[in-house]
């Protein structure tokens, strides 16, 4: 199934082509996929063999006798039935991490955990990012961006993640959180490196820095709210205080309950923020007749950022562990069965999304599963929707012609979809 062809080949990496398979060769590599060991060529471009997987295997056993689920229409119902698939990872986590600060931070999040402790903590969340709240970070945020935006120009060129991507969602959260600016540059570091021990398969390099990441920000964090409980901020703004002195007649949050959920709060609006504003404008670099229209009609900025979120997805995967036995796609699995959600597959399903490897900046209805679903709809969409529109558009708008400028650096992970790197010139 061919994509749209990228006509500035040029200037940018070829894209790499739609692997001229038989319906044979692609059930053989759908009926082999193992997560843990991915073929050649799919962390770079894994689209080829989602659909292979979309086309004969979609509800696939692993080696390790977990299962593979690509389909729309499974992951959706999956995202709303909290009943039967279960996000507490304790058991799947402890073989991975052992009793380590990974473990105690990713079975303790708001993401990795079922109500009651979801219920509370994300109640917390959504009531600090209210749509006013919103609202009112635009202007610091549009200055934001314009600020970049001159440092760009200034120097005739930059690099589209590490000068500008990046720094936005670390300023906001930075802000949600009261982070003193001064004390920001290693929040990037650590979450990255602690989002990168959930990938499949770890080095014992990823997994020591994980954890001394997941300590340095705890012993950082400690100090912060020490301060914050003796100067409190405006709760209605302030995620921090409102997480430190919860609901009225609530229950408040434990010491570690605390302090691993403003972890949480800084990696789930950090890297999946970077990497939607690194994807569509480098989507924007691949596919130019889209960045034209988008010049031509600045007001499709909202559609676009969907399907920038649809065509390269933040985040590829997801998992849940089944309580209760159920079927799926006409097999059985017990309680204990622990399956993989395939977002970046499910988003470029062709029952759900017509023609869905070509990316269309107006496509609508556009009912992407980025943000996943259900009582797990990530609690911060609403603000990196705006984080996207105002990095994309504004950037299209001050530059709608930079072009490559060095070799592009995807991110090499299985789990989250994006780049290191993207030098661009602006001139």
């Amino acid at each position: 199934m061919p994509v749209q062809p990228a006509s500035t080949a040029r200037q940018l990496p070829q894209r790499p082509s739609w692997p001229d398979w038989t319906a044979f060769e692609a059930a053989r590599i759908a009926a082999v996929f193992d997560p843990r060991d991915p073929p050649e060529g799919f962390l770079d471009y894994p689209f080829p063999f989602y659909q292979a997987l979309l086309d004969h295997d979609p509800v696939h056993l692993c080696p390790d006798g977990s299962y593979f689920l690509s389909r729309y229409e499974d992951l959706d119902g999956i995202y709303r039935d909290t009943r039967r698939f279960s996000s507490d990872k304790r058991e799947e986590f402890y073989p991975k991490y052992g009793d380590t600060p990974l473990y105690e931070h990713h079975t303790t999040s708001l993401v990795f955990n079922d109500p009651p402790l979801h219920t509370r903590v994300r109640k917390l969340i959504v009531g600090a990012l209210s749509p006013r709240a919103i609202a009112g970070m635009e202007p610091g945020l549009v200055c934001l961006v314009d600020g970049l935006l001159d440092r760009f120009e200034e120097q005739g060129q930059g690099d589209l993640i590490e000068d500008f991507a990046s720094a936005i969602p670390i300023e906001i959260i930075g802000n949600l959180l009261g982070v003193p600016h001064d004390e920001r540059d290693p929040l990037r570091g650590w979450s990255l490196a602690i989002l990168g021990a959930l990938e499949p398969v770890l080095t014992k390099e990823q997994e020591d820095l994980g954890n001394q990441s997941v300590r340095d920000f705890l012993f950082y964090l400690k100090g912060l709210i020490a301060d914050r409980r003796k100067n409190p901020g405006d709760p209605a703004t302030d995620v921090l205080t409102r997480l430190i002195q919860g609901e009225r007649d609530g229950e408040r949050l434990s010491e570690k309950e605390l302090l691993h959920n403003c972890i949480f709060i800084l990696n789930a609006g950090h890297e999946t923020t970077t990497n939607l504003i690194g994807n569509g404008l480098y989507c924007l670099l691949e596919f130019p007749d889209e960045r034209r229209r988008l010049t031509c009609e600045p007001e499709r900025i909202g559609t676009a950022v969907e399907e920038f979120l649809r065509f390269e997805s933040s985040n590829q995967l997801g998992n849940r562990r089944i309580v209760e036995e159920v079927e799926i796609g006409g097999i059985t699995m017990p309680p204990g069965t622990l399956v993989t959600l395939c977002i970046g597959a499910a988003n470029r399903d062709a029952a759900q999304f017509p023609d869905p490897h070509r990316m269309d900046i107006t496509r609508t209805p556009n009912k992407h599963l980025a943000f996943a679903g259900g009582p797990h709809l990530c609690a911060g969409l609403s603000l990196a929707r705006l984080e996207g529109r105002i990095a994309i558009s504004r950037f299209v708008n001050r530059f709608p012609d930079y072009t490559l400028n060095g070799t592009p650096v995807r991110g090499g992970r299985m789990r989250f979809r994006g780049f290191l790197s993207v030098p661009v010139s602006v001139r």
